[in-house]
């Protein structure tokens, strides 16, 4: 028995009707896609990034070792994305410029092992030991602080964009007399000292404070004679001025 032809006009029509739906699932599909591509992008997976920064080696004249550019970029971790466009570009030329200048001013007087300069956390320290600028037990200058402190002035004035945290520090050993009762009076008075000496020589005393510590931050332990030298110290730790 032959089919009915006006049957087989039916499930044409119906046929036709349906082909809409799979126009709507391609657009749904296609819809989808684009939005876990936006998605994808506008979410940084910052380890994949490093560790794709790794894997590009550059070669600086030589064919082993080479350096990682990562190494040469020094990219931040996720908890301190803040940084700012001279880390990138080189532009911390005037924090090196500066740490130069110490050190050639440190050579100059032949004051290596009583005053180092270093960086940290975006800081820089100048670090001088206790007997070069004071007495045993005293916050009366020596003869040779003074030439020191004039050169410590002459380079804070000229890097005018750090402002200056004067700190003093003592060894453990107890002090109590009349002019000092405790390490806290005489490493504060120390550092106020050195304050004034700064103001006296021209710097803006807006930029500056002084802070005694007594014996609370020791660089070594107080174990031995020399030890207890290097801890009694006053550090110059100059930072930037922050915008406001």
């Amino acid at each position: 028995m032959e089919p009915d032809g006006n049957s087989n006009d039916i499930y044409s029509e119906k046929s036709h009707k349906a082909d809409w739906i799979v126009t709507f699932a391609d657009l749904m599909t296609l819809l989808l896609v684009f939005f876990v591509l936006l998605y994808s992008i506008s979410t940084l997976n910052l380890e994949k990034f490093k560790n794709a920064i790794k894997s590009i080696q550059v070669s600086l004249g030589e064919t082993n070792p080479k350096i990682g550019l990562l190494d040469l970029v020094n990219v931040p971790e996720a908890k301190d994305m803040n940084f700012v466009i001279e880390n990138l570009t080189g532009l911390r030329s005037r924090e090196q410029e500066m740490i130069k200048t110490i050190n050639e001013f440190i050579d100059g007087k032949n004051q290596s092992e009583n005053i180092i300069v270093y960086s940290k956390a975006g800081k820089i320290i100048i670090q001088v030991r206790g007997k070069v600028l004071f007495g045993s037990g005293s916050a009366k200058f020596n003869e040779a602080a003074i030439p020191i402190l004039d050169e410590i002035i002459d380079i804070i004035q000229t890097y005018p964009e750090y402002n200056v945290n004067i700190k003093g520090h003592t060894d453990d050993i107890p002090i109590s007399n009349k002019q000092y009762p405790s390490n806290w009076e005489l490493s504060a008075i120390r550092a106020t000292t050195v304050l004034k000496h700064l103001i006296s020589g021209g710097v803006d005393p807006l930029r500056l404070t002084a802070t005694g510590y007594a014996e609370l931050f020791p660089i070594v332990p107080n174990d031995t004679p020399e030890n207890r030298a290097r801890n009694r110290r006053v550090e110059f730790v100059l930072e930037k001025k922050t915008e406001r």
